[in-house]
């Protein structure tokens, strides 16, 4: 295992077709998996907050500005061209089940499906740049990656709770 490829996802998650994989990246892959105690329904409304914000590491996306933590429901309604954080455009999607982005040369799909009485939540991202240079990029995304995917765990889960 390449360090930076795979964080979370399983053998079998890496291994799954992704709506990204038909957009012809190539180059470098990387899977990203965790695992959420709420609805699918309820991480992919949260999926779609990333139209307005990362939720990642604010002092570096968006100046510290802090992302929004309560949840705009009318951010819901997906259009194919739409922006998501500010860089990334939509490029496909199925409502309650996956959301395809693209900026450059990177795709990354977001796909909820349900595990229990929760949601796993896979991510890919495809970097059709040269090995090396998506090896290093594919580093620096996990580290954002993480925090954007625990982020959102702990927003869906807190609404969830609130909601229960």
């Amino acid at each position: 295992m390449i360090p930076g490829l795979i964080w979370g996802a399983t053998e079998a998650e890496c291994a799954q077709h992704m709506p990204c994989d038909d957009l012809n990246h190539g180059g470098v892959q990387a899977d990203r998996a965790i695992s959420i105690d709420a609805s699918p329904q309820l991480v992919y409304a949260w999926l779609c907050q990333l139209r307005v914000a990362p939720y990642s590491y604010d002092l570096l996306d968006r100046r510290g500005r802090r992302s929004p933590r309560n949840r705009d429901s009318e951010l819901t309604e997906l259009e194919v061209g739409q922006r998501f954080m500010g860089q990334f455009d939509l490029v496909s999607f199925v409502l309650g089940r996956h959301i395809t982005l693209v900026a450059g040369k990177i795709c990354v799909t977001y796909a909820v499906r349900p595990e229990g009485g929760g949601t796993r939540l896979s991510v890919r991202m495809r970097c059709g740049v040269p090995r090396l240079v998506g090896r290093v990029l594919a580093m620096g995304d996990l580290l954002m990656m993480r925090k954007q995917l625990l982020t959102l765990k702990e927003l869906a889960e807190a609404e969830e709770r609130a909601l229960a």
